[in-house]
């Protein structure tokens, strides 16, 4: 069924199963590759084939024009995990400035609501797709992440600084979203068409920069740990068993190797089904997940006009060589390590370093 997020409010026992499926790729028919991936096409066929009983909701990252995308991470938490907000503050919603899409699509709610998660998407250079390390990067917060902005005044470096050497913040700092179970699907067509006998790219013209031997992964499934990883980090199950790499397009030029082809792939469309017939009993038998103590479903973001003042004149005073006493910005500039107090803060370090004075 249509997902409800009224039922979210119930005790788990009042309502439905819920899940949620991503489809990771960044292809869209609306963008210039033209085409719709494959990971949608999986996104859809497991939307149908899970119990009609359920919550099933799905959205998919593919970069369709002018959309917004998925802002990085600004990496906070090297600073202060007290200055690593949840859910992210680092952004807003419907911001002109800084469109993201993680919460002008909800994500951050979307994924509180769900009993469990089915990531789908390609392997992309040994890796996942960039939206989908984008999502996870951003669920940085999720692990362990402020719960009360206000503590730190919206976004003060020096008080999260403080707040994590307190008692007050060991009580804080908690996994959000532990307890969930997440899956992954990838795929991968090996190379397609582009590999020699030996296993090397047919193109390659300094063929000993690269040994077959030597790449990275005997079980192509691993180009996800990360993600996994993530999740088991932060207290969201990844049982081993959904953990699943399908081959789809080996020796296929890749032309040929669209959704339209993969789902005449007896082999691999089996394994996936199967992968999605183990993810429901799974999650069956696991049971409907309570949430947990400070959730995004629901969550209202304070309004912090004076915190922005604030943070704008320590930004002025770092660009004219005043950073706060006290502060990491000031020692590193009494240390010369920074060297980063300037009025062009949005120019590129090698625009800077050409200028003509």
């Amino acid at each position: 069924m249509k997902p409800n997020d009224e039922n979210a409010k119930l005790p788990p026992a009042q309502r439905p199963f819920r899940v949620l499926i991503i489809s990771g790729s960044q292809r869209r028919q609306y963008n210039c590759p033209g085409v719709d991936s494959k990971s949608r096409t999986l996104m859809l066929k497991m939307a149908e084939m899970l119990p009609k009983e359920w919550e099933i909701d799905y959205e998919d990252l593919g970069n369709v024009y002018a959309r917004e995308r998925i802002q990085s991470c600004n990496a906070c938490v090297s600073t202060a995990m007290a200055l690593c907000v949840w859910p992210c503050n680092c952004y807003e919603k419907d911001s002109r400035k800084e469109p993201d899409l993680m919460w002008n699509l909800d994500l951050y709610a979307r994924l509180d609501m769900a009993d469990a998660w089915a990531i789908i998407g390609p392997i992309n250079w040994y890796s996942c797709s960039s939206n989908l390390k984008l999502m996870f990067d951003r669920l940085v917060c999720m692990n362990g992440g402020n719960p009360d902005e206000k503590s730190i005044d919206h976004k003060n470096p020096e008080k999260a600084m403080a707040l994590e050497h307190t008692a007050q913040w060991e009580a804080m700092s908690l996994n959000h979203l532990e307890g969930r179970t997440a899956a992954f699907f990838c795929y991968g067509d090996e190379g397609g068409d582009e590999l020699d006998e030996a296993g090397r790219p047919k193109i390659l013209q300094h063929k000993h920069y690269f040994d077959p031997v030597d790449e990275p992964f005997a079980n192509e499934r691993n180009a996800y740990a990360p993600l996994v990883w993530q999740c088991r980090y932060g207290g969201v199950e990844v049982p081993d068993h959904l953990w699943k790499c399908g081959i789809t397009g080996k020796d296929k030029k890749y032309s040929d190797n669209q959704a339209e082809h993969m789902v005449d792939e007896n082999e691999f469309m089996a394994s996936f089904s199967a992968w999605v017939r183990d993810f429901e009993n799974f999650v069956r038998q696991k049971g409907k997940v309570p949430p947990n103590r400070y959730r995004a479903f629901g969550y209202k973001a304070p309004t912090h006009f004076w915190g922005n003042v604030k943070d704008g004149i320590r930004y002025v005073r770092m660009m004219v060589g005043k950073a706060p006493k006290g502060s990491s910005p000031r020692t590193q500039e009494d240390l010369g390590l920074n060297k980063d107090a300037t009025w062009h803060t949005k120019k590129g370090e090698g625009e800077k370093l050409r200028r003509h004075d």
